[in-house]
């Protein structure tokens, strides 16, 4: 959520900044929501005062003497009573308005960081790294499987059972798939742990407030699976409820930075997506992901940020995957993003990199949505932290790099060598 502070004070530039998201968005309304909700605030400011005044002078006059049930006590008793339902009319309307201020809030998006590159859309992302350029010489491109191919002729992925127990956009895992599945799981779990996470294992059912506290509320209702009759949601990132541990929490400075990883199956309906990624692992209702999250300083941001996309990167490396980085111009960021580094694992099957991670630093946007605050020692008040979140990494995307880039000849998949103390196999074959 942004700050409606600086929102009142630099209008003009906070929706410059808002434009550079290439959509257009009016600040008018939240500003006459506003500025109507401080007009009231101001009547009822002096309502009350003179509220306490008339009450203090009653009290006073009968001290000195005036008779209780007198003409002049009964004069400021009748004016204390119209004071107080003056008052109380106020009530409702200064609710509505705030309700209103709120909503209007609710549907502005995070401001890019000044650091982001300017753009429209993805086309306008800049590369910031590749790794691994020499692993792409494992497979030739014009020979390469697509990893839905490879996996059904293994017998390791079946989407038409899948889609019988449910519908498209869903596949089960057989045997060494699903075995392929967990030692995946097993070892991002590992190595985030070995990196200094905390691993929580958290609700996979969410409620409502959580959800907008991170922002995917409401402006991704549509891409949200919902529970028919409860106040509860499947969650589409572990960034959900793991960062909403900290809801409407002060904590102490001394705890900060808190870095967690946490594996959940995960649910999106991906609105919109259709006709892109039918078949396979890509683009799923229901995906497996390991999440990091971290929660830190403000002034540390930046560095966590950093070190975020080095640890989802490390992943990739230790399975030797080739990938690229790239940074996220101000027309793709994500909703409750300032600044995001996408992680694009290569598939040689289409001869392309494929987002595999995204790490994204939210500020203080999700703080102050979800009001998680911090307060140093012996320092007045509270601050907002920073929180941040990033892929480490989508285990079913992942499977689906490890399929292409390790195919053989044969039909058959080598194993990455990091995997195989969790699969107990060197080769994937057809028994």
């Amino acid at each position: 959520m942004l700050d409606l502070k600086k929102i009142r004070e630099n209008p003009e530039q906070i929706l410059q900044k808002l434009k550079t998201r290439n959509s257009d968005y009016d600040l008018n309304s939240l500003l006459e929501f506003d500025n109507q909700q401080r007009d009231i605030q101001s009547v009822r400011t002096e309502l009350q005062a003179r509220s306490n005044e008339i009450g203090k002078l009653i009290g006073q006059k009968i001290r000195d003497g005036a008779n209780p049930t007198g003409e002049e006590i009964a004069n400021l008793k009748q004016e204390g009573n119209e004071v107080k339902a003056k008052l109380a009319d106020l009530e409702p309307q200064e609710r509505e308005l705030k309700a209103h201020i709120e909503a209007k809030l609710l549907e502005l998006p995070n401001l890019p960081s000044d650091t982001t590159p300017l753009g429209a859309s993805e086309e306008e992302n800049v590369e910031v790294k590749r790794w691994g350029d020499e692993f792409k010489n494992r497979v030739s491109g014009d020979k390469a499987l697509s990893h839905d191919v490879i996996g059904e002729k293994l017998g390791i992925i079946n989407s038409e059972r899948a889609v019988k127990v449910a519908q498209s956009r869903f596949v089960s895992l057989i045997g060494m798939g699903a075995a392929l599945e967990r030692a995946l799981i097993n070892f991002m779990l590992d190595r985030q742990i070995e990196a200094g996470y905390l691993e929580v294992m958290p609700p996979v059912l969410i409620n409502t407030d959580s959800l907008q506290g991170t922002g995917q509320l409401p402006k991704f209702a549509e891409e949200s699976f919902k529970c028919e009759g409860e106040n509860l949601w499947l969650t589409p990132t572990a960034e959900v409820p793991v960062t909403n541990f900290y809801r409407q929490e002060i904590l102490e400075a001394d705890v900060l930075p808190i870095h967690h990883c946490a594996y959940t199956p995960c649910f999106r309906r991906e609105a919109g997506s259709y006709g892109r990624d039918v078949k396979g692992l890509i683009r799923l209702h229901q995906f497996n992901k390991v999440e990091l999250i971290k929660i830190v300083r403000p002034e540390t941001s930046e560095e966590e940020h950093q070190k975020m996309v080095k640890d989802a990167e490390a992943i990739l490396q230790a399975l030797e995957l080739p990938y690229r980085v790239v940074e996220l111009c101000t027309g793709d960021l994500g909703f409750s993003a300032n600044k995001c580094y996408d992680l694009e694992v290569w598939l040689p099957s289409a001869n392309t990199y494929r987002e595999i991670s995204s790490c994204s630093n939210c500020g203080d946007f999700q703080a102050r949505r979800a009001d998680i605050r911090f307060k140093e020692k012996g320092v007045k008040g509270t601050e907002y932290v920073h929180t941040l979140n990033g892929s480490g990494l989508a285990v079913g995307r992942t499977m689906a790099a490890v399929l292409e880039n390790y195919q053989q000849d044969d039909g058959s998949v080598m194993v990455p060598e990091v995997l195989r103390p969790y699969l107990g196999k060197d080769v994937l074959r057809v028994d």
